[in-house]
Parts: C-alpha cells; structure tokens; sequence
C-alpha cells in the first residue's frame, strides 16, 4: 500500500522552540501542564451578587449589597449573614458566598437587593468551582496536536512564553518540462502555462507548511541532474510535478536513481495518478514523483504527500471524512479511483458529496468550487446514491 510505504519511510523531523506569538499551526512537541488549578479560584460567571445560599433558604429576601468586587481584585468577604457582594463575571467568589443571583433575578435600589419570585438558590449557581478544568501536573495537551487559536490559548494559561514544536520541513516544488511557461510570460501554440507547481505551492501554504520553494527545470539530463542534486542536499522533500511517466523525456526516475535516490515504488493502482514515484535519498530527503496531469497531481498531493508532511512532524493523524454520494457514480472501476466532489447539505441538514466528473485528468476546471475528492474502492457495479467513501479535501 502506498500511504504505508511513506509512512514507513519518511524522516520525522527535530523539534525547535518558537515563541508563543509564531506557534499558530504548528505540531506541539511536548506535553502541556496545567500551571496551577484552573481556575485557580471559585470564579463567577455572571454580573450579579454574591449571597448565601444558606441564609436564602432560610426565607431571607432582601441583602445589603455592602461592596462591589471586579474581576482581578482579591476576594472580599460577606460581613454578615444578610449581607451581599456585587460581583463581576471573572471575579473571585466572596468569601462567605456560594451563590451568584444575576441581574435578572433581583431588584435593586438605595443599595437593597431584593429577589424576586424565580430567582434560584442552589449552591454554587453561577460559580465554576476551582480546579474544574484541571488541576496541577494534568496534561491539558499531548505531543503531536495541531496549535490552533484554542490550543495557543491553552499554553499561554499554562504561562509558557514558548513552546517545543516540529521543525518547518523544507519543501521543494519542482516542475519539470520544455512546454511549461511562466504566468505572464509570451506563449505559442505548442506550450502550457505552468500551474501546477501554484498549485502544490498554494495548498501547502493552506496546510501551514512555511518554508516551500518553487523551481521550474528543462527536460535537459545535465540541469535535472545538476538542480536535483542541490535540492536533494538541502530539502527534507522534493516534490516533482511531471517526468515520471515512461515517455521518453521523463528522465526524472532514471536522474534520481543515479544520485542514490532509492526508488521505493513506482506506479500505484488507482486513477489518476498512477505513475506516482516515491522514492528516499541517504540523507533522508523524501522525493514524491507526481503525475504531470493537473488532478492527478491535485490528488497524490492531498492523499499522499501532506499527510507525509504531517507524519514527518510527528503530527496527530488526520482522518479522512466518511460521506454519502448525493448522486450515483456510473461503471465500476477496476482499480481505486478518487473522483472531484462538492460537499452539499440535504433538506435533513447532512453532508453529501456530490459527483463532479472531469473530462479526463487534464481537466482542471472541473475542481474549481470541488472540496476535495472521494476515494472509490474497485468494484463491478456502479456506485449508488448513499455509497458511503473517504472523502479528502484539498
């Protein structure tokens, strides 16, 4: 299987320290613990007062609202049994209280509050109890998550200015071929605009992966040979668009395995994108061979090399989605197949991935609005309305 045969191989990359403020999108490389107790006192959750509840259950009505306490102050304390504090949400509780009635459930006026019928008495109403989140040597996070804005927050609560992480990879995009020219650039007839190397570029800058070069090679052995050979020694991935078919100008294969490039396979049975190469050089570089063709390169990028990419930096796994297809896809396929799809929600509110058929793996309109692609196991007969597959965004 493909997918393994990467995951077995690939290099994990080192782990860095980076500041608090540059750790978005990044893969954590140690666990987080809980600073001290969090919260780190009985804190108030909404604007109101502070009573008793006790004292409230013993039929008193009205309270003295003797001092007002914000959020960030120490904690004041009742005087007495009829008495009430005005607090703040993200206060410390008063001691003495173990109830918060919001500002809904009383009346107020010459410094009397007075509760009306529906206000709610239960202990420690409206108060998170210290250490409910987590307490002191608890992990709130485990090595390998994905730093999203949640999980930022979560180390700075645990009063870390910097945190370990994964080692950016050093990627380069390389596409090979006479007939590519350059966006805004003069063409004739018999040459294509080079988008696919913008392609791979853009979605990996979407995945956060910051350090991405871009490079565009003639079919010319001693410039191949010359180029890859310099970012072989300087990359932890070479990704190649192009060349790695059997035509007799993809050098590519043949150039890789003459600078000790170990080729771990070549060709996988699905569509498109069966001529993908993979292969590892001494130093650990991870070189991925992808079709020439605008979706299968599209494809073996989502489904094979990010998650690489995510592997190497000793990232959780990321699961494919399982959807429904909205309509049938038509004639089985003898081999695995990925097929563009538009994600839609039913009158019932569920995903559905609805079928967008290209003309062929050149036709890279047809992804324009897609999502991302399903992958279909081979079988004999169609694929019905419902058929339930992975789906992989792009």
């Amino acid at each position: 299987m493909a997918e393994a045969a990467i995951e077995n191989r690939i290099a994990r990359l080192p782990e860095v320290a980076r500041p608090l403020e540059r750790c978005l999108g990044q893969t954590l490389r140690e666990n987080v613990y809980a600073e001290r107790e969090n919260p780190p006192f009985d804190r108030v959750c909404m604007d109101g007062i502070a009573i008793s509840s006790d004292v409230a259950h013993g039929g008193v009505r009205e309270y003295l609202v003797e001092a007002t306490q914000a959020a960030g102050v120490p904690a004041g304390a009742l005087s007495k049994s009829g008495s009430a504090i005005e607090v703040m949400t993200g206060a410390m509780l008063p001691d003495g209280a173990d109830c918060v009635i919001p500002l809904e459930e009383y009346d107020l006026a010459d410094r009397v509050a007075r509760l009306k019928v529906n206000a709610l008495l239960e202990p420690y109403r409206n108060v998170q109890r210290r250490g409910a989140d987590s307490r002191p040597g608890e992990p709130m996070l485990r090595s390998g998550v994905r730093l999203n804005a949640p999980e930022v927050a979560i180390v700075a609560s645990a009063g870390l200015a910097s945190v370990r992480v994964s080692r950016q990879p050093r990627v380069v995009v390389a596409s090979t071929g006479d007939e590519l020219v350059e966006p805004g650039q003069p063409i004739a007839q018999h040459q294509i605009r080079r988008s696919n190397a913008y392609a791979i570029v853009a979605s990996l800058t979407g995945y956060g992966f910051e350090e991405v070069q871009n490079d565009h090679i003639l079919d010319d052995e001693n410039m191949l040979r010359a180029r890859l050979a310099q970012h072989l020694a300087g990359s932890d991935a070479l990704i190649l668009s192009g060349g790695v078919s059997k035509g007799k100008f993809d050098l590519v294969p043949k150039i890789l395995k003459e600078l000790g490039v170990e080729e771990i396979f070549h060709q996988v049975a699905q569509r498109p994108g069966m001529p993908m190469w993979f292969g590892m050089s001494p130093p650990g570089c991870a070189v991925f061979g992808l079709p020439g063709n605008p979706i299968a390169t599209m494809v073996c990028l989502a489904r094979y090399v990010v998650p690489a990419l995510v592997t190497a930096q000793s990232a959780q796994r990321r699961w494919p989605l399982a959807i429904a297809l909205a309509a049938p896809v038509k004639r089985g396929r003898t081999m695995t197949s990925f097929v563009p799809v538009q994600v839609r929600c039913d009158a019932q509110g569920r995903h559905l991935a609805m079928p967008r058929i290209p003309n062929g793996s050149g036709d890279f309109l047809a992804l324009a609005g897609t999502d991302g692609f399903v992958e279909l196991p081979p079988q004999a007969e169609s694929y019905p309305e419902g058929f339930i597959a992975n789906m992989y965004r792009w």
